[in-house]
This record gives C-alpha cells, structure tokens and sequence, in this order.
C-alpha cells in the first residue's frame, strides 16, 4: 500500500521551466522512462527540482521518494544513494541505504525485472546534478 501511496504523489514534481540540467533515463528491460531537471545553487546543492515519470508503481515510488529528499543535497550526496541503492538490488551490499523511506522498496529486490525501474529515478538526478556543475 506504502508503494502506491507514494506513486500518486508524483504531481507535486512537475518538469522545471528554466532547469540548470535535465537528463533522461530509459530502461530497455522494462519500458520505464524518467527525465529529471535541477537547479543547484552556488555551492552545488539542489535548489529546485522537477520531474517527468513514466514507469509501474515501483518506479513510481523510487521517483516520489527522490523528489521529497532531494532538494538540499550535493551531486555527491544523490551519487552516493544511486552507487547504495544499485549495490543493494545487485546483491552486493547488506542495505539499502540511508535515503528516508527507501526502505519500503526493499522488498523488491528478489525481482530483477523491477531493479531497472526502481534505479532510473536516482540514475537520472545523479546524472543531472553533476551535469549542472559544469
């Protein structure tokens, strides 16, 4: 119920006007798409943040979560949750992270269908906070 709660929330996220970087994520496995826009302020951190989400419930609420944590972190900080959050779906660390409310996804990840799906949201802001550094 946490995973549908979450994916209905996504319209408080709409795609940003004048972003200071936009990147789009695909995944061939599954269909989903998510492009992510930011503006990050002098010292790098995410001042502004939209999104556009096409993906199940679990991409759904992979993004809801993202974009309710992610204004006032740095490039780093969003790279470091996506590197946590691959290494657990890929069996390769013990958690999932200290992302809030990440956790309620944890459950998927005895489905690799739905790993693509549930890391394009991170995949995206990662790649679109470090474009708009440069």
């Amino acid at each position: 119920m946490d995973v549908l709660r979450l994916a209905t929330t996504l319209g408080h996220w709409p795609r940003l006007e004048n972003p200071g970087s936009t990147s789009e994520k695909r995944s061939v496995v599954c269909g989903s798409r998510v492009t992510v826009d930011v503006v990050l302020d002098d010292t790098g951190r995410v001042v502004a943040f939209g999104q556009d989400v096409q993906a199940c419930a679990l991409g759904q609420a992979s993004a809801a979560l993202l974009a309710k944590h992610i204004v006032g972190l740095s490039a780093a900080e969003i790279e470091q949750a996506r590197s946590t959050l691959a290494a657990f779906l890929a069996g390769t660390a013990e958690t999932i992270g200290d992302w809030p409310g990440l956790d309620k996804l944890a459950s998927a990840k005895g489905y690799p269908a739905r790993h693509a799906s549930i890391r394009l949201p991170f995949e995206a802001a990662a790649e679109a906070a470090a474009g708009a550094g440069h």
